[in-house]
């Protein structure tokens, strides 16, 4: 069988060019608690032309540009709790096996497809060689789940004349939810990416109650946990102790993202005296940590992920928010801003110092 290209901008994560499908079966899967109906296939799905195939690939891949990892949760409780787990074994065992577990595959999304908020889509399984990801190669399997189209419309030459149609259609920039299983770590239950662009309202379904998998123990997972962590303790318990101004929050997340950024290596010793110095601040942080890690293994020393790192920038706020009328972005020395009461003007006010104005 031929490698077919794919032509696309090439991800840091995820390099599908030169990747082998070797068989693909989609299904039609709607809302079980709403009576909706389950259409399987007969065969696997037939791919008739390089673009086609091109086309397919760009619209699994090329969603997956997170190293963030998961594994099937074997440890999980409950009714059949490892099935995916267990069909997707089963088809790199035999990838000929493909079209029949997916028909499982299919049919297990349509029993635990419980809530009416969980929309119908076509679900695509594939088994595929020669993907790239993070500069290794893999035989992957990929589970995909399309649960929205686009109306499009076609113009059609024809002699000396011009026709327009209008349909709907797959934008294949656009992956609803997507799932890819490396053949790695087979014991541990695989090493697995997941895209999940849906509404809040199904947010955990595809992750827990379809897959069943779990974050992956690794860098990335102790770094973005702990980063979150710490912006929540800010956000949400800093203020309900102490006495403290929101410059004071911003000026707290900035240290701590540059504890993140400075460092290749993470101690939490190091966190609590450098970015939180105060003992009774550091005490009220290992108490509001115990009780949102109450489940989990606190870990307290690991290797920094800078991708993590990256991601948490996006949310870490650094904009002083005053009424309608300003916005002050502090990224620097917290002592050249002063917060006062101007009891003429009854308000408060903020005094900024600095040497030049750009």
């Amino acid at each position: 069988m031929e490698r077919w290209h794919l032509c696309l901008k090439r991800y840091n994560m995820v390099d599908a060019s030169l990747t082998l499908i070797n068989a693909v079966s989609v299904h039609a899967v709607g809302n079980k608690l709403l009576g909706e109906v389950l259409t399987l296939s007969d065969d696997i799905l037939h791919l008739p032309n390089d673009k086609l195939k091109s086309h397919l690939l760009t619209y699994f891949f090329s969603s997956f540009n997170s190293p963030e990892y998961y594994n099937f949760d074997l440890e999980k409780e409950g009714s059949n709790p490892h099935v995916v787990y267990t069909l997707v074994k089963e088809i790199f065992g035999d990838p000929a096996s493909l079209h029949d577990h997916s028909i499982n595959l299919a049919q297990h999304l349509y029993n635990v497809s419980q809530h009416n908020h969980i929309r119908s889509g076509d679900l695509f399984v594939g088994h595929f060689s020669g993907v790239v990801i993070e500069r290794k190669s893999w035989d992957v399997v990929g589970i995909f789940k399309c649960e929205t189209k686009e109306s499009y419309l076609k113009l059609k030459k024809e002699a000396g004349h011009f026709k327009l149609n209008a349909d709907e259609g797959i934008n294949i920039r656009k992956l609803d939810k997507g799932c890819l299983v490396l053949r790695d770590e087979e014991t541990e239950g695989y090493k697995v990416m997941i895209v999940d662009n849906t509404n809040r309202s199904d947010a955990q379904f595809w992750k827990d109650d379809f897959l069943g998998v779990r974050a992956w123990s690794d860098s990335f997972h102790h770094t973005h946990n702990f980063m979150n962590l710490t912006r929540q303790f800010v956000g949400d318990q800093l203020d309900e102790e102490f006495s403290v101004s929101k410059a004071d929050k911003i000026d707290l997340l900035n240290r701590s993202m540059d504890f993140f950024k400075s460092r290749d290596q993470f101690s939490q010793h190091e966190f609590e005296a450098e970015v939180l110095e105060d003992p009774s601040v550091i005490e009220s942080f290992r108490k509001y940590e115990r009780s949102i890690m109450s489940d989990q293994d606190i870990v307290d020393n690991f290797e920094i992920s800078a991708h993590a790192v990256k991601r948490q920038a996006r949310v870490f706020k650094s904009v002083l928010k005053l009424d309608k009328n300003f916005h002050i972005y502090i990224h620097g020395n917290r002592d050249l801003i002063e917060k006062g009461f101007d009891e003429v003007r009854n308000r408060h006010y903020y005094k900024i110092y600095f040497d030049e104005e750009s």
